[in-house]
């Protein structure tokens, strides 16, 4: 190759130079490496789009914002980096804010790109305004208002940065029309975080040591381990560390995958509707080593009962958490990954748990997770659940709703694996699951299977969504879990009002299996025990997607059970036990 023709092909790959605001945004995310957005058009987005048209980043346009915030909430969750999404100005962007306070609430890194009105009608009551970045300031990690084209790109650069760095979370960046449709040559440059925000990365050495003393000392020791531990990519370190001293582990509900759930150390999680042999733990322990977890109130239960003899080790890389809500003896600000590595060599000993283990094995058997089938009865969902489990590997990534349904799955689905179980926490959002499986869907790789848990009730609110797993022919196995109520309501109708009913039930229920056809996707249906084996094979087996339409016993609980404020270790396993 001459020369020429050398310089020629070197010139051919450079990019081809910003001209306005809105093609810097869209360099702003290139740099990043991103690859992959959700959103909804507008007409003050539009510039944004317009510069999007000959980029190679893939957009995927979804039926409803709601729908696409939690698509790119689900995306980062299973890749790790921010998920993007985009909406128009107005309605656009409140459609988002859902979404947005689910990934705070979670700590899901995300970055939401509005559009705005231009900035002389700020203000004005202008067509589709509203003053979005305060309506989001309170569920944002930072938001931003874009005012120059000069360095809106860098803005957006430094959004993507801060959702990923320290504590992940939402991020978002208002864009003004005229500020996109703006002139300029400046060429954004990596995403970065300002040099004021430097989040710690280890925890004190003395601290650590003081703490790992007390851990070392411990005759009742358990791991804790939340959400902040998959996030930050320390879940093989925990393993090790938990395997190395012998120490049983609990995961909290975001937590689940960061510890193998069929390891003889694994308790599962624990909390409201966690496992009781985890709850007993929780209750009996004298040291607990949490990491990555803020003891919200569906975990502790009533907090003046939690763990009540344990010397609390609470590592967080927010320092906001530390003692917010249980009282921590050893405070350790820190990335988690880091700080278990500074553990693993602070210890120099393990500490005796022979007996405790032996302990934690008898609860396992005393306090089983089981139900009861009546073949002649309709289908229990914990069985549909571990049906689906048998059939799929390990790697499989679970998505759902929020309800019964997703206690089931957590419940009955046994994870191996970070970043496989995907799910609306903190917030609890029905909806959540459908979207989230083309979110994870897009972020999975090609090998992995991508399923969906949901209610009747929560598959209603966005169910929509098919329609973009249609038309890109997703491979996502969608199983409606369908007893004809807003099930967790009526649980506690009947549990705590005196079985008054009010707005729970749903005895009008679509067949979800014409539903999905409707929407261009593949229909299944179980209605009994021996549909369930060959359905849900020929729904995996479906190269595209699909919905079951699982019609279970509609009266079904779901136990064990804190109740709201109680006492983790005095759990009911049954309804005459409230």
């Amino acid at each position: 190759m001459s020369s020429e023709q050398t310089t020629a092909s070197d010139q051919s790959d450079e990019p081809t130079p910003v001209t306005t605001g809105a093609e810097s945004v869209v360099r702003a995310l290139e740099n990043a490496g991103v690859e992959h957005l959700f959103g909804v058009q507008g007409g003050a987005i539009m510039p944004v789009y317009d510069a999007l048209y000959d980029s190679e980043m893939t957009h995927l346009t979804m039926a409803h914002e709601q729908g696409a915030v939690h698509a790119a909430d689900a995306y980062g969750a299973v890749d790790g980096d921010p998920g993007i999404c985009l909406a128009t100005s107005g309605p656009g962007a409140t459609n988002l804010v859902t979404g947005i306070a689910d990934a705070d609430m979670d700590s899901d890194p995300v970055l939401a790109l509005t559009g705005q009105v231009p900035t002389d009608f700020v203000g004005s009551d202008a067509f589709q305004e509203t003053d979005t970045t305060g309506v989001t300031r309170p569920i944002t990690k930072e938001n931003y208002f874009a005012d120059d084209p000069d360095s809106v790109g860098d803005t957006v650069g430094e959004a993507f940065a801060m959702a990923n760095r320290g504590r992940q979370g939402p991020t978002l960046v208002d864009l003004p029309k005229d500020v996109s449709n703006g002139e300029t040559d400046r060429e954004p440059g990596p995403p970065r975080t300002p040099p004021t925000y430097v989040p710690a990365e280890t925890a004190d050495e003395r601290a650590v040591g003081r703490a790992a003393d007390a851990l070392q000392q411990a005759d009742r020791p358990v791991i804790l381990a939340g959400g902040g531990v998959i996030r930050a990519e320390a879940s093989e370190q925990l393993r090790e560390f938990a395997i190395e001293h012998e120490i049983p582990v609990v995961t909290t509900m975001p937590g689940i995958g960061a510890f193998p759930e069929d390891h003889d150390l694994s308790l599962e999680w624990g909390g409201m509707h966690g496992s009781g042999y985890a709850n007993m733990a929780l209750t009996m322990t004298d040291c607990m080593f949490a990491v990555g977890t803020r003891f919200d109130d569906r975990l502790t239960g009533g907090v003046e009962t939690f763990a009540p003899d344990a010397e609390i080790i609470h590592i967080d890389i927010d320092p906001a958490e530390i003692s917010k809500n249980v009282e921590a003896d050893f405070g350790l600000v820190g990335d988690a990954r880091a700080v278990i590595e500074q553990f693993a060599a602070a210890m120099d000993r393990s500490p005796d748990t022979a007996d405790w283990c032996e302990r934690c094995r008898d609860w396992k058997q005393e306090y089983p997770l089981d139900y009861h089938i009546d073949e002649d009865d309709p289908v229990k969902p914990q069985f549909v659940v571990e049906a689906v489990d048998a059939a799929t590997d390990d790697d499989t990534v679970v998505t759902t709703g929020v309800g019964q349904h997703q206690m089931w799955a957590c419940q009955y689905w046994t994870f191996t694996q970070p970043r496989t179980w995907i799910s609306s926490h903190g917030l609890g959002t029905m909806g959540y699951g459908v979207p989230a499986a083309i979110g994870a869907r897009v972020a999975a790789d090609d090998d992995q299977t991508v399923v969906c848990f949901d209610g009747d009730g929560s598959f209603l609110m966005t169910c929509q969504e098919l329609t973009v797993a249609a038309r890109e022919q997703m491979d996502i196995t969608v199983f409606v879990l369908n007893n004809q109520f807003i099930g967790m309501v009526r649980q506690w109708q009947d549990g705590f009002f005196e079985g008054r009913r009010m707005a729970s039930e749903y005895d009008w229920m679509p067949k979800f299996d014409a539903v999905a056809e409707a929407f261009g996707a593949e229909g299944f249906a179980i209605d009994g025990y021996d549909d369930v084996e060959a359905t849900i094979e020929a729904a995996l087996d479906y190269e595209g997607p699909s919905v079951v339409d699982v019609r279970i016993a509609p009266e079904e609980d779901v136990f064990p059970m804190v109740p709201s404020g109680g006492d983790n270790g005095l759990f009911a396993l049954r309804g005459e036990h409230l």
